[in-house]
């Protein structure tokens, strides 16, 4: 069985999830990405997320919490969100 405590990551970069929210990205790095789940729908057993709301934030502590988004977006599907947030989240620490 795997170990409860391990990081998952997504191309070098952690993916961590708390209730509907998923964060990508290192709090030691200047930007993350913050994808909130807006609505699922049942699949079998399984919810799927249909609507994902996507941000690049931020991770500096002392700015005001609406200044730390740096773009925004809404998206059809977690994968499509994702993608983008990982494109955004590069750019950023890319310095472009």
């Amino acid at each position: 069985m795997a170990d409860e405590n391990a990081v998952l990551m997504y191309k070098g970069r952690p993916l961590m999830r708390k209730d509907n929210l998923v964060y990508y990205g290192s709090m030691a790095d200047s930007h993350i990405v913050m994808l909130q789940i807006l609505e699922t729908k049942k699949q079998g057993d399984m919810d799927i997320a249909t609507r994902v709301a996507v941000q690049l934030q931020l991770t500096d502590p002392a700015a005001k919490s609406r200044d730390r988004i740096v773009k925004k977006s809404e998206k059809d599907g977690f994968y499509t969100a994702l993608d983008l947030g990982c494109v955004w989240l590069e750019r950023a620490l890319a310095g472009k």
